[in-house]
């Protein structure tokens, strides 16, 4: 198991989405996700997130928050816990990121791109502003197998 980072940064009703379509051989290739990635030596989950956003969308976060940690499983790769944040502060421009296209996105619109079944799960969490929960997100392939919010099974 290794870990990771997810933010979803918003401004306003509008969400920051990274649609990976850049790098060979991404597990998630063609979906829309957060800005994130691993963590590197002995950084915090906030070191990570901060260098991350900085480095995938050229912004400095000013105010963020961690939601939750999901842990995310997917036959034949490694796991990983994913620690899930919140930005609503930012400083700077957007520039290229070179792991696929940043785009602003209304709220209204995110489930109908394509991304990963779990994140439905936990991004309506984080629209309702629910209490810092643990998420077990398990794949066989792209299809949603189990999810286990909180020690509660909601799909299986």
């Amino acid at each position: 198991m290794f870990n990771t980072t997810l933010c979803y940064v918003t401004r306003g009703s509008d969400v920051l989405m990274l649609h990976r379509v850049k790098k060979k051989n991404d597990i998630n290739k063609d979906k829309w996700i957060g800005i994130g990635g691993k963590f590197e030596g002995e950084e915090s989950p906030d070191e990570c997130l901060l260098r991350e956003a900085k480095e995938e969308t050229g912004l400095t976060l000013t105010s963020w928050r961690c939601r939750g940690v999901v842990t995310f499983l997917c036959d034949g790769v490694e796991g990983e816990f994913m620690y899930l944040f919140t930005a609503d502060g930012f400083e700077g421009e957007l520039k290229d990121c070179d792991e696929g296209e940043l785009r602003w996105v209304s709220r209204d619109f995110l489930n109908s791109l394509p991304m990963w079944e779990g994140d439905h799960i936990f991004l309506d969490l984080l629209w309702k502003d629910a209490p810092f929960f643990l998420l077990k997100l398990h794949y066989q392939n792209d299809k949603l197998v189990e999810a286990v919010l909180n020690g509660k099974t909601i799909v299986r």
